[in-house]
């Protein structure tokens, strides 16, 4: 503990030296510094990507909301394989920006960032880029900057896995009203078609009171709603010298006076407890709301993926958490075109989609991932063949989608105002318990906010609503 006390305080002196350096910067220029970071991939990255800008806010640095700026970051995602192309291309952009604004710094960070054979291809292809660093050590970014500035070469600094985890640092929240908590970081469960383990490392749980402090002192500063992150939730607090269970973490952050909903992802549906289930029924502030990622109905399909659980597991358990919480929203993840799926697997899928009745769901077409096992696997399939049953899939989510929405048209419902809408003047967007949105009459000074709504429309996958006042 001492240790990592002690790291936070390296951290920020590194803070205040890189302070001086941009003022002089600022003043040799006659204009602040600027800074953008572009953010791929999951919550957990956009949770990333707030630190690293609170810390280039805190050492002087203005953000601004393009990538032509004095120091870039883009802080990368590696799930899929075409993001490693996204990055390149971007790359090939900013080297112009580079060209024409001397002062410019690019730094490289994420998930990305944890392959041997992408670091080799920047060092190469990419000369221009100035810091490198991964998932393990965002906190060190003032110190990776001081030390570009002082040599003038490119920085890499990548480690393989960590037991750290560095609190107390600065970090800029992209809503005032609701912001992500890490309650863990990494990884055990190796699905054969996710590349999340070998990148984020083994599972590490926070201190409950280090998490309790943080939810405290963002409520404080006028969050309504916090998502409580992890790559697996349900593991939480296993790795802790006190284990506790993420339940019990739930009970403890649901007494944080001032706070309004609790909101989680991602649990795995092989070890999602009664408990859990049990706090999210009598729960006043935990929403009504499970993410709970299937990604295919087939059996079959899912011991190759490495998911220990089967198809009739996976309905069994929707149907209890249904029962124990009636009008809980239900979403998903579903992989379309898995090594091998054939037309059986895949209606073995759209029957759980018609059992369960999702309220929405991330549907993705499967990217083969080097150096995952499922990269290897025999029986890619056909990309028309995906095509087809992808369009399918979305066609009936839409069906069950209407269909769960209709059942709460006429309801009054809590909602949180989250932004105007920017397709018509004099309207508000706000996001349900359930999570779907909704949006109708309002001001924009009420964005922040809590309000009742009722609702008079569905439309697919959101409504239009009424405000009551009074």
């Amino acid at each position: 503990m001492e240790q990592l006390k002690n790291e936070s305080s390296r951290q920020y002196e590194y803070m205040e030296e890189m302070k001086k350096w941009v003022q002089k910067k600022s003043e040799e220029l006659g204009r602040k510094l600027t800074c953008h970071v572009t953010t791929f991939g999951c919550q957990m990255n956009e949770k990333d990507s707030e630190k690293l800008l609170g810390i280039l806010e805190t050492i002087g640095y203005e953000e601004v909301e393009t990538e032509d700026a004095d120091f870039l970051i883009f802080n990368t995602c590696t799930v899929r394989e075409n993001a490693n192309t996204k990055l390149y291309g971007h790359l090939g952009q900013v080297k112009k920006m580079k060209e024409r604004n001397p002062q410019m710094m690019i730094g490289l960070c994420g998930c990305m960032m944890q392959e041997e054979h992408v670091i080799e291809k920047i060092r190469t292809s990419y000369k221009f880029v100035d810091i490198i660093f991964g998932t393990h050590n965002i906190f060190k970014l003032a110190e990776l900057l001081k030390a570009r500035v002082d040599s003038k070469g490119m920085i890499v600094d990548i480690w393989k896995d960590t037991d750290q985890i560095v609190e107390d640092l600065p970090s800029d929240r992209k809503f005032s009203f609701k912001c992500g908590v890490n309650i863990m970081y990494g990884c055990n469960n190796f699905c054969s078609y996710c590349i999340v383990p070998y990148v984020r490392g083994r599972e590490r749980s926070r201190k409950p009171e280090d998490i309790i402090k943080e939810v405290k002192q963002v409520v404080s500063e006028g969050v309504k709603e916090v998502m409580l992150l992890g790559q697996n939730v349900n593991s939480y607090g296993k790795t802790l010298e006190e284990p506790m269970s993420f339940a019990q973490l739930l009970r403890e952050v649901e007494k944080v006076e001032g706070l309004e909903r609790i909101r989680f992802m991602t649990p795995h549906p092989k070890d999602l407890s009664d408990e859990l289930i049990e706090v999210m029924a009598t729960s006043k502030k935990v929403c009504k709301h499970m993410h709970l990622p299937m990604q295919s109905g087939s059996s079959r399909l899912l011991k190759l993926m490495n998911r220990h659980y089967t198809k009739e597991q996976y309905i069994a358990l929707a149907k209890k958490i249904q029962e124990r919480i009636p009008g809980v929203s239900f979403t998903t993840d579903i992989i379309v075109g898995f090594p091998g799926e054939t037309e059986e697997d895949f209606e073995e899928t759209l029957d759980v989609v018609r059992e369960v009745g999702f309220d929405s769901a991330y549907t993705y077409v499967y990217s083969k991932r080097s150096g995952t096992p499922a990269a290897s696997m025999e029986d890619q399939v056909d990309k028309d063949v995906i095509k087809d049953r992808f369009d399918r899939l979305l066609a009936l989510l839409k069906e069950t989608s209407a269909k769960n929405c209709k059942k709460k048209v006429g309801d009054i419902e809590r909602v949180l105002i989250e932004e105007e809408n920017t397709h018509e003047e004099g309207m508000l967007t706000g996001r349900l318990e359930n999570n779907l949105l909704v949006h109708f009459r309002g001001c924009k000074e009420q964005i922040g906010t809590m309000a009742d709504v009722k609702l008079v429309e569905e439309k697919g996958f959101y409504y239009m609503g009424e405000q009551i006042h009074g």
